[in-house]
């Protein structure tokens, strides 16, 4: 269905292209004014090369949509490569019209762009942004990403100024690109859309490391949500005098999903401690500011 439609959009380009290209070739066989007209020539030069910028930049779009797959890459990329290749076709039109003049022209033009981005210069600090983190590409439409301090969200579109999020909630949320591109930004989405995330779980001395060891593995193996291929893990993090602590670690098929993975762990792991026997003596959980309390009721010092 894509390639569909963007052959559809092919189709005025070419048009646009074959008819400029044609008839330059055959402007000879015009009527005697028009072949031997300057201007007719340069119109016709100029259309051919407007016409081959949109057409290549639509090509390269196409390349590009079905290079992406899942991922695909922002707009706005597609936006900077379709900008290049008319300011090229444009630059060269302008050379053909004003000759030696045309690199005063641009001159010119260099010192009124200078005082625009001046009075503009935050916008023209998110536009740059944006032209930065298309280039690098450190997040795509659809990935998951931790902006430092900022967002925790999926993201929606990227665009010249601002970048557009959701967060788990259903929060919408429209940050400039400058400020984005002064914190750190972590993927949950790349280079792959599974990643690796831990739980840490503290048991009592009472319970050997081996068999606390198989009685979770045996529990994660029976997991529907978290991913069996890399199997999970678990590696003891460290021994202490309140009880060993383990870090159980698992792969999640997908960010939407890290929440519900991580309550299916817990869940899984404290089924199956509650079935090896009760679970008091293995496991010691203590609330901070708050004293521990035995089965009993009795506070333990």
């Amino acid at each position: 269905m894509d390639l569909k439609r963007h052959s559809r959009r092919l189709i005025f380009p070419l048009l646009a292209a074959g008819v400029g290209l044609g008839l330059a070739v055959f402007q000879e066989d015009l009527p005697g004014s028009v072949a031997q007209s300057q201007k007719v020539t340069l119109f016709l030069t100029a259309v051919i090369y407007l016409s081959s910028a949109w057409l290549a930049s639509r090509v390269l779009a196409m390349i590009l949509d079905q290079a992406a797959g899942n991922r695909p890459y922002p707009r706005l990329l597609k936006d900077l490569i379709a900008a290049a290749l008319f300011i090229i076709a444009l630059a060269a039109t302008a050379a053909l019209y004003m000759g030696q003049g045309a690199i005063g022209a641009l001159a010119g033009s260099g010192i009124v762009l200078a005082l625009l981005g001046f009075a503009i210069r935050n916008v023209v600090a998110d536009t740059l942004s944006g032209i930065a983190l298309a280039m690098e590409a450190p997040f795509r439409i659809g990935d998951w990403v931790d902006i430092d301090t900022l967002a925790l969200a999926k993201v929606i579109e990227i665009g010249w100024r601002t970048t557009r999020l959701q967060t788990p909630d259903a929060t919408y949320m429209i940050l400039p690109n400058s400020q984005i591109a002064r914190h750190r930004i972590t993927n949950f989405s790349a280079p792959k859309r599974e990643f690796r995330s831990q739980v840490k779980i503290t048991l009592d001395h009472v319970l050997p490391i081996d068999k606390a060891r198989v009685i979770m593995l045996a529990a994660l193996g029976n997991a529907k949500l978290i991913q069996q291929n890399p199997a999970p893990d678990v590696r003891v993090q460290s021994y202490e005098e309140g009880g060993i602590c383990y870090t159980v670690r698992y792969w999640v098929p997908r960010f939407e999903l890290a929440v519900d993975c991580r309550d299916e762990v817990f869940s899984l792991v404290d089924e199956a401690l509650r079935e090896a026997g009760s679970i008091a003596p293995y496991r010691r959980i203590q609330l901070v500011n708050a004293p521990i309390y035995s089965e009993q009721g009795e506070t333990v010092e």
